[in-house]
């Protein structure tokens, strides 16, 4: 006789569904662990969604600055290596005019009856056999030893280049791996918020977007997309003034992870533009941009100071005056206007 299975419920049925739907955000109530675990997570409170989202959101944009940065590197490594090839091309087009020089000398010296051992050696393409061999200089004439030595530097040169785009090779493949794995670590965070909020109604995605802030900023906007905002009026100079209006520009405006503009930003991307707008150039990344200037305690802060936060130093944004900032804040938020007391402060700096 077979054995009675009790029916299966689904996590929200009975009473436990009637109480989430009061909730605004428990859509997401029932969302199955993102870390792949497989198990059904407990009951979510709205404020414990907003929570979990917002940490995976934070933890994409403190893997997106470690992108930043491993592009940045993997860009120079590449440079680098473009460098050497294209020296070692003209180092060997060199060689081949010094080897038909003396492939002419060695044609003459054959029709009068012999060529010499040391023009021989120096038509060879292995240095080390060169300089195993001894005094070429004493068996050739003087033009003859000047021709084969200058071969020789050669030679060692072409080795030592071709030696040092083996390094950089090595090194352009170590970034570009280091580039993938954080490519990767950022689209996995993502992706985890995007299936949680993917699971809220449209009720439940408002109630997540008021939590998060305001949505809509067209008053913000209207007043601070004048020619001269107050924000620029009270900035320390011309530079940073220039800084804080491009800022302003740019309000509205997508987060898209390793932008820079002029369309999309992420959040040092903003930053960097804003200051390279007023001929000032920033370093890529939240944890270099830091660097970048003098360091100024949060009761100095004056418009167009950068100010970070987060003890990774992860996000960063353009301090406008009046304890705001304009900040590029994350996927599915454009740049906006928002207070600096809204994540944990954990510096700032005055570019030069």
């Amino acid at each position: 006789m077979a054995a009675h299975r009790k029916p299966k419920q689904h996590p929200l049925s009975g009473p436990a569904a009637r109480t989430a739907a009061t909730l605004a955000l428990a859509g997401a109530a029932t969302a199955t662990a993102f870390e792949g675990t497989g198990f059904a997570e407990p009951t979510l409170t709205p404020a414990q969604i907003k929570a979990k989202v917002d940490k995976l959101y934070q933890e994409a944009e403190a893997a997106t600055e470690k992108y930043n940065g491993a592009k940045e590197q993997t860009a120079k490594a590449q440079e680098s290596l473009d460098a050497l090839r294209d020296q070692a091309a003209r180092r060997t087009e060199r060689l081949n005019t010094s080897r038909n020089a003396l492939g002419s000398i060695a044609t003459a010296q054959y029709r009068a009856g012999g060529i010499d051992p040391g023009v021989q050696l120096a038509l060879t393409s292995d240095p080390d056999e060169y300089l195993e061999r001894a005094s070429i200089a004493e068996r050739v004439g003087e033009r003859q030893a000047t021709a084969v030595a200058g071969v020789h530097q050669q030679l060692v040169e072409i080795a030592r280049l071709r030696a040092q785009a083996g390094e950089r090779m090595n090194d352009l493949k170590a970034r570009q791996t280091e580039l993938a794995g954080h490519k990767a670590t950022v689209q996995q965070k993502l992706a985890a918020a995007e299936r949680i909020l993917a699971r809220l109604t449209a009720e439940q995605r408002t109630a997540y977007n008021a939590a998060d802030g305001p949505s809509d900023q067209r008053a913000d906007s209207r007043a601070d997309r004048s020619p001269l905002p107050r924000a620029s009026l009270q900035a320390p100079n011309s530079r940073a003034a220039q800084a804080v209006a491009y800022a302003y520009g740019a309000l509205g405006k997508p987060y898209v992870w390793g932008a820079t503009g002029p369309s999309s930003y992420d959040c040092s991307g903003l930053t960097q533009a804003a200051w390279r707008s007023a001929g000032v150039s920033l370093p890529r990344t939240t944890y270099t941009q830091i660097n970048a200037g003098q360091r100024v305690s949060r009761s100095q802060l004056a418009p167009g100071d950068l100010v970070f936060f987060y003890s990774g130093i992860s996000h960063v944004g353009l301090y406008i005056g009046g304890g705001k900032m304009i900040h590029a804040p994350r996927p599915g938020a454009p740049v906006r206007v928002a207070p600096i007391d809204e994540m944990p402060f954990s510096g700032a700096t005055r570019p030069a």
